[in-house]
């Protein structure tokens, strides 16, 4: 798989505390891209689960990039207006946006507290918006572009029964970042989703109980597929709705049992999560 060459480029990323958000910065600090790692932990001392913003941060600062840890709400717009000058003002602009960020909650609709309800669509459709709406003027400024690629699943289903909150807020990510492909198309901004077909081993895979570890991969294979999305020409490669799985096959790897948690071939159970079968 061909590695973009990101020296001097400037991603802002959000939800970098760990999983597939730390996974995707220390990804593009391998690559030699300046990395902002934005996030609500800041201190893990007194919790059970490792990870930092700023212990991310350092951890892509040893592949001798800059680095800047960014406390941030994404459902907050000034907190985000002021995250993304900050970064402008530390490192003169942003190349590459990765909308990671997300609530999860699986249940049905009877089931879900409202509060739950407002969060889901707060930080995962809210918190896309406000970021993509703030970085695009500093991307619009590139002379040769820039990206603004989102975790969020292809819109395969007008239902989804069993978790339709989640399934909302989720699908509201694509649906946007699919909408700004085409509103930032002559502004050389390459808009892209992409989704694992696996479950991640992540703290909530493992939380919600999606499945054991025979059905996991590793966070590795979407941070590669992010890589292998920005070794594209942002100008041609926009409006894509993908799977991390199709992306490392069209760039020529065939062979994924490097990524699984266990020996063996994981179900795909988290495209089949979008996946409505044998209708009614």
């Amino acid at each position: 798989m061909d590695i973009p060459d990101l020296t001097d480029k400037t991603a802002f990323i959000t939800g970098t505390t760990r999983g597939i958000g730390k996974s995707i910065a220390l990804a593009l600090a391998e690559a030699g891209c300046n990395i902002v790692s934005t996030g609500k932990t800041v201190d893990d001392s007194e919790s059970d689960l490792e990870g930092t913003i700023h212990k991310t941060a350092a951890a892509c600062a040893e592949h001798g990039v800059e680095t800047l840890a960014i406390q941030l709400d994404v459902r907050d717009p000034a907190a985000v207006e002021a995250a993304v000058e900050h970064t402008v003002d530390t490192f003169g602009g942003i190349d590459i946006v990765i909308n990671n960020a997300s609530a999860i909650q699986l249940a049905n609709i009877a089931d879900l507290p409202p509060k739950r309800f407002d969060l889901l669509t707060d930080v995962n459709i809210r918190g896309t918006f406000l970021v993509s709406r703030a970085c695009i003027p500093h991307l619009q400024a590139n002379e040769d572009g820039g990206w603004i690629l989102t975790n969020a699943p292809p819109i395969t289903v007008d239902r989804a029964p069993g978790l339709a909150p989640y399934a909302w807020s989720k699908l509201g990510m694509s649906f946007l970042t699919l909408s700004l492909a085409h509103e930032l198309k002559s502004d050389g901004i390459g808009c892209n989703t992409f989704w694992p077909e696996t479950a991640i081993d992540t703290r909530a895979t493992r939380y919600f109980g999606l499945g054991t570890e025979d059905d996991w991969r590793t966070p590795e294979i979407v941070s590669d597929a992010v890589l292998s999305i920005l070794t594209n020409d942002p100008a041609e490669y926009t409006g894509n709705a993908l799977y991390v799985e199709d992306i490392l096959r069209d760039a020529g790897v065939t062979d994924f049992s490097e990524y699984n948690v266990t020996a063996g071939d994981p179900a795909p159970m988290s495209k089949q999560m979008f996946e409505l079968e044998g209708g009614f």
